[in-house]
């Protein structure tokens, strides 16, 4: 296991600029996932880890040894590739130890190694079977065990669940876990899906147009959004711009908005975030607040009914408003109708401009 450090590099191809001085750690053991639209960086980060790229500007470093000039193969790194990259004509054991093979490793440890990594992965018994004999589950983790059995310092994981289905994705994001912490293997995850970034990671890096734009453990980024992309970008949050009065602060149209803590020092107009399942809409006849200081009356738009939960569309102080319900036995609201919905201050972000 080794850190693995980024200081200050840029990376361009041709005019495009891909990363743009980006500085990130990947902390030694940790799982780390980076998350961005298509183009903002993140399979380039891989690469230039893996050396397949060379970064323009800037150093690279794994464990306390700078990466330049040193080949693929002298890195250590260990990686899964979005289509596992297993070769047909071979076994399951072919493909595993083929990584030991090229080491010219000694015969009886690649035995043993395999066995292990078979064991780690769950698919003692299928070691002879070829890779069109397999469900994409098991082939996911006959990728994961060629890239493990190497003992590489670092593994990298680009879109490793994006060919398989809901449910194959969701069990193969608990065995990854299970494997993680087991082996304790500094690990770099690209990915799409942000429910899963925020599930398997200890760290999520959100990037943009090649620059990082914030980091930090799942609860802090999805609760505490420092700008309006990472707010819109990462799961529903409603955006309300605010114009700061003396002490008192308003909507748009006029709605008084009741703001505490202190507001950082932003100007007298600015914009707040509040996502959608912290917005709750009160039921007739209820005289308990529950501690919300910001109540408003409000006409539902439109409504979708998705089983186990609901979404209401309304709008307030010129902005759209998005509210997520459980559907735990409330009361469901049909359009047209006026609610009232509510929040607690303490819930609301402050955007940067």
């Amino acid at each position: 296991m080794a850190e693995v450090r980024l200081e200050s590099v840029t990376k361009s191809f041709g005019s495009f600029k891909a990363l743009d001085n980006i500085s990130i750690s990947f902390k030694e053991g940790g799982f780390y996932a980076l998350l961005g639209p298509s183009g903002s960086g993140k399979t380039t980060i891989l690469r230039l880890i893996a050396g397949f790229e060379q970064a323009d500007k800037g150093k690279l470093f794994i464990g306390n040894v700078e990466m330049v000039g040193v080949p693929v193969e002298k890195r250590e790194i260990g990686m899964v590739f979005q289509n596992y990259a297993l070769f047909p004509n071979m076994t399951v054991k072919g493909n595993i130890e083929f990584g030991l093979r090229v080491k010219k490793i000694n015969k009886e440890i690649i035995e043993n190694k395999v066995r292990e990594s078979l064991e780690l992965v769950q698919l003692k018994g299928l070691d002879d079977r070829k890779p069109d004999q397999l469900s994409g589950g098991q082939r996911q983790r006959v990728a994961l065990a060629r890239a493990l059995v190497t003992s590489p310092n670092v593994l990298l994981l680009d879109e490793p669940f994006s060919a398989l289905d809901k449910a194959l994705r969701l069990d193969m994001q608990i065995e990854l876990k299970r494997i993680q912490r087991e082996v304790g293997i500094t690990t770099i995850f690209v990915t799409h899906d942000q429910e899963e970034a925020i599930t398997l990671s200890d760290s999520i890096g959100i990037l943009d147009q090649g620059i990082l734009r914030q980091e930090g453990s799942p609860t802090e980024v999805y609760q505490k959004p420092e700008s309006e992309f990472i707010a819109t970008f990462l799961g529903d949050s409603n955006i309300l711009s605010v114009k700061k009065d003396g002490k008192d602060f308003s909507l748009a149209d006029g709605s008084r908005l009741n703001i505490n803590p202190e507001v950082p020092n932003i100007g007298d107009q600015f914009k707040v975030s509040i996502r959608s399942e912290k917005i709750f809409i009160l039921q007739e006849g209820n005289t308990d607040n529950d501690g919300f200081d910001n109540i408003h009356e409000v006409k539902i738009e439109q409504s979708f009914f998705a089983g186990r939960s609901l979404t209401y569309l309304t709008s307030l102080g010129g902005s759209r408003i998005k509210v997520f319900q459980q559907n735990v036995g409330t009361k469901i609201h049909p359009e047209g109708s006026l609610v009232k919905i509510a929040w607690k201050s303490s819930d609301m972000s402050f955007l940067k401009p």
